[in-house]
């Protein structure tokens, strides 16, 4: 009895410094946790050119993950050091526009040259209600200005913090310099460490793998197609911001139910009341095939059935993961769904038939 209550009290002792020691790590790591799940992420998109090129050219490791990194480099920090300059200063200008009310200005001269107020008024008249062209010009005039300054404030960061932004992403490099080599090891010896069965330590990891891909890859190839295609027709119609608004349709691809619809229509609906009829039309039926293949034909090529998620469950994880930790929640939001999603099917084909068992 003794010996039991004894090594009772050893396992209890080792076990508490083992989890302090877990959360000193974590707190050692946590300034670069953002930068360790990125470089994750895009480790396990680039794992396969990686093996790629050692097969093919029977190099080290070594080499074959420095040559991977540079292709990172030329892929990744390249276009945005050559693209941040110009969002910033379409971004100030939409800024600008917005605060000083010149959008709100230019949609109210439209609105009544095209009479579209007092045509909608003519209907809404039986239902006793009068609409004016005020509040929805000072609405047009305050999404302009917050949109604006939000990404003006973005790429002034990257602008004005180079150097903080050059030792960050040099530092993702060096990360998934060593993810791509020992990648494989850390993720045996984070499974040895799980009291977890192996195949569910495995099946929860490689959900983790499936959505990374699904984000990078799915949504954003998607995402990169949508608002290159998207700006260049804003150009190719003379709107202003073309490379703005590519940048914002970009983003907005990676939301399932708003999409890029949330820039098309109402550009569909400035050309409308400007008289460019045939234009806006065309922007419509333009965005109803460009937004249906990429979703129904384009990702689900690309991704498979690898992740199956509620359109409004992805929706949802992906505005909460943005209001809390910004930019990057569109990653971070997703991945934490998934674990939830993973560890929920693993409980109910492990454990809840257990647990009824125990509570019997």
């Amino acid at each position: 009895m003794e010996v039991g209550t004894s090594r009772n009290m050893i396992l209890w002792f080792f076990l508490t410094f083992f989890i302090i020691s877990i959360l000193m790590l974590g707190w050692l790591l946590w300034p670069f946790i953002s930068i360790i799940i990125i470089a994750s992420v895009v480790t396990g998109i680039f794992k396969p050119v990686y093996k790629f090129i050692i097969v093919k050219t029977k190099i080290s490791p070594n080499f074959a993950s420095l040559f991977t990194c540079f292709l990172l480099f030329l892929i990744l920090f390249v276009p945005i050091v050559f693209f941040v300059s110009i969002l910033t200063k379409e971004a100030y200008e939409l800024y600008l526009m917005g605060k000083n009310a010149v959008i709100g200005d230019q949609i109210k001269n439209l609105i009544e040259n095209s009479k579209i107020i007092e045509k909608a008024n003519d209907l809404l008249s039986t239902f006793g209600y009068e609409l004016t062209g005020d509040e929805f010009t000072k609405s047009i005039s305050e999404v302009g200005r917050i949109v604006g300054f939000f990404l003006f404030e973005q790429t002034r960061w990257v602008a004005t913090n180079v150097l903080n932004f050059l030792v960050n992403f040099f530092l993702m490099l060096l990360v998934i310099f060593y993810l791509l080599i020992d990648g494989d090891r850390l993720i045996s010896f984070i499974v040895d460490l799980s009291p977890l069965p192996k195949d569910q330590d495995e099946k929860l990891i490689q959900k983790f793998k499936d959505m990374a891909g699904a984000i990078l890859i799915g949504n954003g190839l998607g995402g990169l197609i949508q608002g290159a295609i998207g700006g260049f027709l804003f150009m190719f119609f003379g709107l202003n911001s073309p490379f703005l608004w590519g940048v914002i349709m970009a983003f907005l691809a990676f939301l399932p139910i708003v999409g890029i619809g949330a820039v098309f229509l109402p550009a569909a609906f400035y050309l409308f009341i400007k008289g460019r009829v045939a234009a806006s039309i065309f922007f419509i039926v333009f965005y109803i095939v460009l937004s249906g293949s990429i979703e129904y034909i384009f990702k689900p090529k690309l991704v498979g059935e690898r992740v199956k998620m509620h359109t409004l469950l992805v929706f949802f994880s992906i505005i909460g993961g943005m209001k809390l930790f910004g930019i990057l929640g569109i990653i971070y939001g997703p991945l934490v769904v998934t674990g939830f999603l993973t560890l929920t099917d693993i409980y109910h084909s492990n454990y809840q038939k257990l647990i009824g068992i125990e509570c019997d």
